[in-house]
């Protein structure tokens, strides 16, 4: 076993931003916990990819919503390597519904929605936090979204957890440190399938060429963009810690 390599957590890191961020880290020399809730196919290719890169991988499927699920990762994680460097709490659900429909949102999607996208990565900053303080140091970094600051996006139960996320990286930044460090990345549209199989192709392209021509910066992001981004969190920004950062190429200006 490679024990002196780091050891991060992907969550929700089968596809898009969390298969993009696995891939990142592993470059890095991070053994990589690939985790994934249904697609087990897609998890095996990140989980070949960074094994590629020359790292050793976990592949655990993994509920973020259930407790004992973000507590067995946790524990599986520590009994292969016997430490985790840092944890991006990247798994997130939401329901496609216009903001106007407020019959289109259940009790029960705010619920799975927030359970997913709030109190998933609150079970897993709770699960690891005791692996970090014991060794003095830990990074966290949890992916928001433009929608918590500017209130815009799939759903307003979408908008509402990740707002919830933003609020609470701040609160267990306070908490956490000195040994801890809690950062949010907040991006805006990011080009992939799961935007353009929740909206459908033809909406996705539309928006996607509307942003890419209106916005301050006239792009888009890329899963490997923020990927980077993530990256800087975890391994450069050693000052930083309660900081959401918004990854959106001058959306919340317009």
């Amino acid at each position: 076993m490679k024990k002196n390599k780091p050891v991060a957590i992907v969550t929700g890191s089968s596809r898009g931003l969390g298969a993009a961020t696995a891939k990142m880290l592993a470059k890095r020399s991070y053994n990589i916990v690939v985790n994934y809730s249904q697609s087990e196919a897609e998890a095996r290719e990140v989980q070949n990819s960074c094994e590629a890169l020359g790292v050793e991988t976990l592949l655990c499927r993994a509920d973020v919503s259930e407790d004992a699920d973000c507590r067995r990762m946790v524990d599986e994680t520590i009994n292969k390597w016997g430490r985790i460097d840092a944890l991006v709490n990247n798994a997130a659900t939401t329901k496609f519904n216009a903001h106007g429909n407020l019959e289109g949102l259940s009790k029960e999607d705010f619920l799975y929605i927030y359970g997913i996208n709030v109190v998933g990565p609150y079970q897993m900053i709770r699960a690891v936090v005791p692996h970090m303080k014991k060794v003095g140091k830990g990074v966290v970094v949890n992916i928001a979204s433009l929608a918590g600051v500017k209130a815009i996006g799939s759903s307003v139960a979408y908008c509402a957890s990740k707002a919830a996320l933003i609020n609470m990286t701040m609160a267990l930044a306070r908490a956490l440190g000195p040994e801890i460090r809690v950062n949010a990345v907040c991006p805006g549209f990011i080009q992939g399938e799961w935007l353009k199989a929740g909206m459908g192709e033809e909406k996705y392209k539309k928006l996607k060429d509307r942003l890419e021509g209106t916005l301050p910066l006239r792009a888009t992001a890329t899963p490997e963009i923020i990927a980077e981004t993530i990256r800087y969190f975890i391994e450069d920004a050693v000052l930083v810690t309660g900081e959401a950062l918004l990854l959106d190429g001058g959306h919340h200006l317009i």
